[in-house]
């Protein structure tokens, strides 16, 4: 079978009845064959791997049941009342009956397809993802966005994909084009709302030399570097009214000329152009041209915000991880809560929003592990309490033994009289009680703290420089409540 139709099987021994049923197929523009039991199951070998509907009727030799269920992934529609208790099969779509409707007929051909088209193998697993550059994603959202673009890039009609900001309208571009007959020819992107209006035709169309103050040697347009491939228009709706005029006149004429140019240019060029603007509400408005929006708007791809695909967060970061370890040679990790939390986001700015979330914490915790308390606070829709680390008495007693004797007393030349070697830092001649000694200072500083803030734990916990649970244990330890 040749091109996307189905091929579709006659199988049936009443030749009266599928003779009929072949003529009717066959005026609508059907591709069919009528079958005999001897040679169907070649045919079902030919075309296993293609899109394929079986008719069966009247059998002598085989048995319906197990012929039907011996290809469970063929369509199959049945002729005659005789074979109504088989409709239970999960393969047999419907049941064709004497006289032919061909709006019935019609009907059951279109279910038929639907059956092929949402298998569950082709759709999981015959399409590998490595085709689609960049275009991650298990939801159904991104399975229907992915067979949009199959669909359309076999043609040569222009798209418009719509969506918001950041849902990554030129990753859908880029596939459309990646997947087209167009695949070796150039992918030209050009950001209609970047580019000033009085340069946006020269930018488009190329200019010749001394076409305006400036123009000191000819230039080509990005039509003409796309020759032969795709331009992709992003921020189509950004584009001034007098542009959209001329943007038609070439999608009308397939030719143009350079800016102070006579020379018409064949326009050997796909369109596809986007935007996150409501161009039906700019046609009102009369701030986007009509006539033009129709011509655009051939093919729509809506493409998903990340709120209607959440589920494909955890294949994004993998994704968005390995982009930033390329260009970094840096890591990270989200801890499943990490990940569950990030999910309740409302995601204003869609991918672009998390490849900056990603990026940030690949900054602040390399080749580490990211938990939710580690999140900023707006991506934290998880209640947990981060984990606070018990040390042993004895490192905390070196810490604070260290923290003394690392001071700097060069600054403290008015010494008190009174003050003792002890105090300054300074091993008596006597010796002292290390434990004893460390342990008073502790509760010395830490009352002071507690005083100075009116023992509100948070403040002083946060001047000591430990976490408020730390202080908290040390209160209950030394006995410092405000008793």
């Amino acid at each position: 079978m040749n091109g996307p139709l189905n091929m579709i099987l006659i199988l049936d021994n009443n030749n009266n009845r599928s003779i009929g049923l072949y003529a009717s197929l066959t005026f609508i523009g059907e591709a069919v064959q009528l079958q005999t039991e001897a040679d169907f199951e070649q045919a079902c070998s030919k075309y296993q791997s293609k899109e394929c509907i079986v008719i069966l009727g009247a059998l002598q030799a085989l048995d319906h049941e197990s012929l039907i269920k011996r290809y469970p992934t063929f369509p199959f529609l049945l002729i005659g009342e005789t074979l109504k208790p088989l409709l239970s099969i999960a393969n047999v779509v419907g049941l064709i009956c004497e006289p032919f409707s061909h709006e019935i007929t019609t009907q059951l051909l279109h279910d038929c397809q639907q059956y092929q088209r949402m298998l569950p193998i082709e759709h999981k697993h015959s399409k590998p993802h490595n085709t689609f550059d960049g275009l991650v994603g298990e939801t159904s959202a991104v399975k229907d966005l992915r067979f949009l673009i199959e669909q359309v890039a076999k043609t040569d009609a222009n798209v418009l994909i719509l969506g918001e900001s950041g849902t990554g309208k030129e990753v859908v571009a880029r596939n459309v084009h990646l997947l087209s007959k167009r695949l070796k020819g150039p992918f030209v992107p050009v950001n209609c709302g970047a580019i000033p209006g009085e340069l946006l035709e020269s930018e488009l169309f190329g200019h010749e030399k001394g076409a305006f103050t400036g123009a000191i040697s000819a230039r080509k347009g990005r039509f003409e570097l796309a020759q032969g491939g795709t331009l992709f228009l992003d921020e189509i709706g950004d584009m001034p009214l007098q542009m959209q005029v001329k943007l038609l006149r070439v999608l009308q004429e397939r030719s143009y000329e350079r800016v102070g140019g006579t020379k018409a240019i064949q326009a050997d060029v796909r369109i596809i152009a986007a935007t996150h603007r409501n161009l039906e509400t700019m046609i009102e408005e009369s701030t986007f041209r009509e006539d033009l929006y129709y011509r655009l708007n051939v093919f729509p791809i809506e493409s998903p915000s990340l709120t209607q695909r959440a589920d494909d967060i955890p294949l994004l970061l993998k994704e968005l991880m390995r982009r930033v370890n390329e260009q970094s040679g840096s890591t990270a990790k989200f801890t499943e809560r990490a990940v569950e939390s990030l999910k309740e986001h409302s995601w204003p700015g869609n991918i672009r929003e998390l490849a900056n979330l990603v990026e940030r914490m690949v900054i602040m915790f390399p080749e580490k592990v990211v938990d939710v308390p580690d999140l900023p606070a707006k991506y934290r829709y998880i209640e947990v309490e981060a984990y606070e680390p018990q040390y042993p008495e004895e490192l905390m007693e070196r810490d604070a033994f260290n923290d003394i004797f690392s001071t700097d007393f060069s600054d403290y030349d008015d010494e008190p009289e009174h003050s003792t070697a002890a105090d300054s830092g300074l091993l008596p001649s006597e010796g002292i009680q290390l434990k004893e000694y460390l342990a008073e200072l502790e509760i010395n500083l830490i009352t002071q703290a507690l005083e100075r803030f009116d023992y509100v734990v948070a403040r002083a916990a946060e001047i000591l420089g430990v976490r408020r649970t730390t202080l908290v244990e040390k209160m209950k330890k030394y006995n410092l409540s405000r008793d």
